[in-house]
């Protein structure tokens, strides 16, 4: 292996901690909310925005901070946010009540969202070979996906031997390891960026925050009029974004990238399969550690094996890909994930964790083979200076996906519980009410009740599980449908010669020296610093 070759593979392995870094400490936190809450004592609405809070603003400002990496550096961004994230997680341990923990997560979600674009950025800087950058996507996805799948685990043994602000600092040791390495990673930038758009990227954020907040809102039961007012809010900001990204000589995010079928429908795959992952996620919890008993850590524990199909399937994608092509791998990973659906909606309708945790296997088969695509696409159907807006608008489909998934199809499917429980007729009017709310509030009426409670237990456990039923069934027909879009939308872009038709159906374009020169070989040259 060649110097040069040697040194991108190391320069890619360095970006991959930022990666690690995020991925870790998004999801750790979650097993930490009980002792937070014995801890803090915070609120209800307080509870909620420590758990909300860093999505939000992660979500809103992944386009800015996208954009900031192309004007000023992506390297200079990743240390930039490496560094910010580290003391800002320090300080977050000694929070001494909610709203300064509120306050310090609010920040690490705001460094948090520099490091995850640039990093996805950089490929592009790194790889030249098309073969090598779609290996390269291939890794940074599983990666991450590991790294998740990883937080809540961490975080529960970091509670059995540490206090619950020790989880704070889980991220610490990656940042100084990567700060130890940056200076191994190129700059890139493009050259032709223009001045810093502050009206923009405050329209982007605000209109991103809004936009999600509203969802969560009638995610989660809230007040309807204020869920509207942030949907109003965020549409009507994000309509004002667009109009001034049209009008501007160097845009924030340029919109001409959405002419490209590979960039728009690369975008609009990233959104589908995170809605039916995050929505199968809602809905195997509850199930797990409510329908079927089974205890918090033990319920994190069985996820891991749906976790690992992800990331086999994330680095299979190289291969199918050039197997079959770019489309045919989606769709392929679409109707996988559709048979995952189907396997809960025919097996599902029991107390058995099982037919759960091989529908969630095969669903992170087949979603791991789609989201992996597709994310390609977006990122490479950009040009290279401008791939660090790309990649954030691809993170941004993620987390718009996952905040979807738990609003669309957790929605769905509890309002379908409401409709289908049937309660005892000894429940007073108020527990009644509670009951029918939600399925934890009916498990938790019933453990009170002593044994009484087998009645409202065995009510709920049947409402549910048969809510789940038809959610599947919906959910499994929807990506079987967008696998059927995705398989004419390309045939009728090929035939019209469609700009752009080639990167859609998976076929992008490279060298015949590329497509025939061996993964090892690769040039992967690291730009000067």
């Amino acid at each position: 292996m060649s110097p040069q070759i040697r040194n991108g593979w190391l320069a890619f392995a360095v970006l991959l901690i930022p990666v690690v870094l995020v991925g870790a400490s998004t999801t750790a936190l979650s097993f930490a909310m009980p002792a937070i809450s014995e801890a803090l004592q915070p609120t209800g609405t307080e509870l909620l925005w420590i758990v909300d809070v860093y999505p939000l603003v992660l979500a809103g400002l992944l386009i800015p901070m996208g954009s900031l990496g192309d004007r000023f550096g992506r390297k200079r961004i990743l240390i930039i946010g490496a560094l910010g994230f580290a003391l800002i997680s320090a300080v977050a341990e000694f929070a001494p009540n909610a709203s300064w923990l509120i306050a310090a997560r609010a920040a690490t979600g705001l460094f948090g969202s520099m490091l995850l674009p640039a990093t996805l950025a950089l490929i592009g800087t790194i790889f030249i070979s098309a073969r090598a950058r779609s290996m390269a996507i291939a890794i940074w996805s599983a990666v991450f996906s590991a790294a998740a799948a990883a937080g809540p685990i961490i975080g529960g043994v970091l509670l059995d031997h540490f206090p619950w602000t020790s989880i704070l600092l889980v991220g610490v040791p990656f940042s100084v390891l990567f700060l130890a390495f940056a200076w191994l990673l190129p700059e890139a930038r493009d050259p032709k960026a223009g001045r810093v758009d502050v009206v923009s990227a405050a329209l982007a954020m605000i209109a991103m925050i809004a936009l999600v907040y509203g969802i969560k809102t009638f995610a989660t039961g809230g007040d309807a009029w204020l869920g509207t007012a942030a949907l109003g809010i965020g549409v009507g900001l994000g309509t004002l974004f667009v109009r001034r990204q049209r009008v501007l000589t160097h845009p924030m995010l340029d919109l001409e990238l959405f002419r490209k079928p590979a960039f728009g429908g690369g975008l609009i795959i990233n959104i589908v399969t995170n809605v039916a992952e995050y929505g199968m996620i809602f809905m195997i919890t509850l199930h797990l550690q409510i329908i079927t008993g089974m205890p918090t850590t033990l319920a994190g524990i069985a996820l891991l094996p749906a976790a690992g199909m992800i990331i086999l399937a994330t680095l299979a994608v190289p291969f199918v890909k050039s197997r079959i092509g770019g489309a045919k791998t989606i769709v392929l990973g679409l109707v996988i994930g559709s048979i995952g659906y189907g396997i809960v909606a025919i097996w599902g309708v029991t107390t058995s964790p099982w037919p759960w945790l091989i529908g969630l296997v095969v669903l992170g088969l087949g979603l791991g083979l789609a989201w992996t695509t597709s994310t390609e696409l977006v990122v490479t159907s950009a040009p290279v200076e401008k791939s660090g807006a790309a990649s954030a608008a691809s993170e941004t489909g993620f987390e718009l996906g996952a905040v979807l998934g738990t609003a669309i199809i957790g929605g769905f499917a509890t309002a379908l519980y409401q409709r289908f429980l049937v309660l005892p007729q000894w429940l007073a009017d108020a527990d009644a009410a509670a009951a029918r709310e939600t399925l934890g509030a009916a498990a938790h009426i019933a453990r009170e009740a002593g044994a009484k409670g087998a009645e409202l237990q065995a009510a709920a456990a049947t409402a549910f599980t048969s809510a789940e039923q038809i959610t599947s069934i919906i959910t499994g027909a929807a990506l079987l449908a967008t696998a059927l879009v995705v398989t004419f939308a390309g045939r009728m872009l090929r035939k019209r010669g469609v700009a752009g038709a080639a990167p859609v159906a998976g076929e992008r374009e490279s060298s015949e020296a590329e497509q025939q020169e061996p993964l090892p070989t690769d040039r992967i040259p690291v730009a000067a610093n």
